[in-house]
């Protein structure tokens, strides 16, 4: 007789471990947030183009990410559901909020910029695989690029390489030589964490 091995059951995240969740991995992505602003860098996304509007215009990067998410919503709901939207909003929403608290607390006599931006991204990246796994995310460009993968045929990633080629491009008038380098390794971290960390089938909860 074969030996069949039995995979376990799902067991769906309890309403109390999704809000530990989301808190937990908001801190920890306006914590590398707060990092990269710090060392003056910029990373790929709707949070790139945060940064770059909170250079430009001197206001506040919370801010600027929060109105930025606003439109996407309603393509949220069209295509994950209310569930997803609602998660996500909270999730843009605590984002928003602790980078502007966390200067508050925490402050860097010395931070050396180059440094600050890879682990900024390393921490970016697993409080992403946190919201991932509670169904929840940042919302912005990906949920724009799915739509419109469904609608027209137009692939995600490449949407998504576009719109952070863009970023790249327009920080060139905005950080250092030193900080761009800085800031599109630490785009390609974050994204090796996430791509190692969150694919379908790897996790059975």
């Amino acid at each position: 007789m074969d030996n069949v091995v039995e995979q376990p059951a799902k067991i769906p995240h309890t309403l109390v471990e999704d809000i530990m969740a989301i808190v937990l991995g908001t801190l920890m992505v306006s914590f590398g947030v707060t990092l990269m602003k710090q060392a003056g860098a910029l990373t790929g996304g709707t949070a790139g183009i945060a940064f770059l509007i909170s250079y430009i215009t001197k206001s506040t990067f919370g801010l600027a990410f929060f109105a930025i998410n606003l439109p996407f919503y309603w393509l949220a709901v069209k295509r994950m559901g209310w569930a997803f939207t609602i998660k996500t909003f909270c999730a843009v929403g605590l984002v928003s909020l602790f980078s502007q608290l966390h200067p508050l607390f925490i402050h860097f006599a010395a931070l050396d910029p180059f440094y600050a931006t890879l682990f900024g991204n390393v921490v970016t990246g697993i409080g992403f695989i946190v919201l991932f796994r509670h169904k929840a995310s940042l919302g912005g460009i990906n949920i724009l690029a799915l739509w419109l993968q469904d609608r027209y045929g137009i692939r995600a990633g490449k949407l998504q390489m576009g719109v952070d080629t863009c970023v790249v491009l327009a920080s060139l008038f905005v950080v250092t030589r030193e900080m761009l380098v800085a800031s599109i390794l630490g785009a390609v971290i974050l994204n090796l964490i996430i791509a190692m960390n969150h694919r379908p089938g790897r996790y059975f909860v």
